[in-house]
């Protein structure tokens, strides 16, 4: 058996872990109900801060019954872009599977177009129109923002640095003498 019965636990410690947890739940709620003004966000700043556009793009993304996604101007309906099972789309896949989730749980278009924008500041953002969701495709790495910059260049994405060409084609394997 233990000698631990007649132990107490520390009451400071308690009403410490209590204190620090009040004052966090105060400091969220402040920020919350407009007492407390938050920091801006990325497209607040670039707002305040006049950043010009440099290219901008509206797309529709969609599946094809083979597998491949299929990325067409908004304004023309033209192919852009076609994105063959197997190539390493896989965060442009991503990205978009986390926006047709937000469209389906706001009950909003699931056609609707996406605006790709590049800005002055060099940053890239992707928008959803019909959620007005902004993302900040530089947060996710250089080659996860060169891909959706090739896009708004009508360029098929570059290979990631870090990963094989799965664009190329596998020679066919030697057939075997049964001897």
């Amino acid at each position: 058996m233990s000698g631990f019965h007649n132990e107490k636990f520390p009451v400071g410690a308690l009403y410490g872990a209590g204190g620090l947890i009040g004052i966090a739940l105060i400091a969220v709620f402040s920020v919350r109900a407009g007492l407390v003004e938050g920091r801006p966000t990325t497209p607040e700043i670039r707002a305040q801060n006049h950043v010009a556009v440099t290219k901008e793009r509206l797309f529709r993304f969609a599946d094809r019954k083979d597998g491949a996604l299929v990325i067409r101007d908004a304004g023309t309906d033209a192919e852009v872009v076609v994105l063959e099972p197997g190539t390493n789309s896989g965060f442009i896949r991503g990205v978009m599977r986390g926006l047709m989730r937000e469209r389906m749980l706001k009950e909003t278009e699931r056609s609707a177009p996406v605006r790709v924008t590049e800005w002055a500041d060099g940053a890239l953002t992707l928008t959803d129109v019909s959620t007005g969701r902004i993302i900040e495709l530089g947060s996710f790495g250089p080659d996860n923002r060169r891909a959706f910059a090739a896009i708004l260049d009508g360029r098929l994405p570059p290979v990631p640095n870090n990963l094989p060409d799965l664009r190329a084609t596998v020679a066919p394997a030697e057939a075997k003498d049964p001897a």
